[in-house]
């Protein structure tokens, strides 16, 4: 188990960019997850300068770099299971059953918090480049006790 501050920031689909808006998000957190799209490998060097980061890689992710990179990650904080993967729709569990809290994802580069069977689902959205209209965001996950607290925060 990880023993953190009670604050995780979670990120996803940064395609090489790290925006100082989100390193000012991240201030306080104990733990950052990284839904994958990452870009490469400077940009966990910058998160983990903020705090200790699960990533997982994303379908843009190439090279020697990204194979080290998980598809699906388990983070367990304060008791609270965590299933990581990039993309939702590869889902292959299902998460109620298998015990976890909340499940992580990115890809579509569209924020959302909505909870299914008592897990809440999160997708950060894109912190990278803006794509489209849709904004630039990251999530936060506040623990408290046995509860998950989530928030989309619109950097841009």
């Amino acid at each position: 188990m990880i023993t953190i501050k009670e604050k995780i920031g979670m990120i996803s689909d940064t395609h090489g960019l790290v925006r100082p808006e989100v390193i000012a998000a991240f201030e306080g957190v104990g733990l950052i997850i990284h839904a994958g799209d990452i870009g490469g490998p400077e940009v966990l060097e910058a998160l983990r300068a903020v705090a200790p980061v699960v990533a997982v890689r994303g379908n843009n992710d190439k090279g020697d770099w990204a194979r080290t990179l998980p598809e699906t990650e388990v983070a367990e904080v304060s008791g609270s299971r965590f299933y990581l993967l990039h993309d939702r729709n590869e889902l292959a569990l299902n998460p109620a059953a298998a015990g976890f809290k909340a499940v992580i994802s990115g890809h579509s580069h569209r924020p959302s918090i909505e909870t299914k069977e008592g897990v809440l689902f999160i997708n950060p959205g894109s912190a990278g480049p803006r794509r489209f209209k849709l904004p630039v965001s990251i999530a936060l996950i506040r623990i408290q006790g046995t509860d998950l607290k989530a928030e989309i925060r619109t950097l841009l």
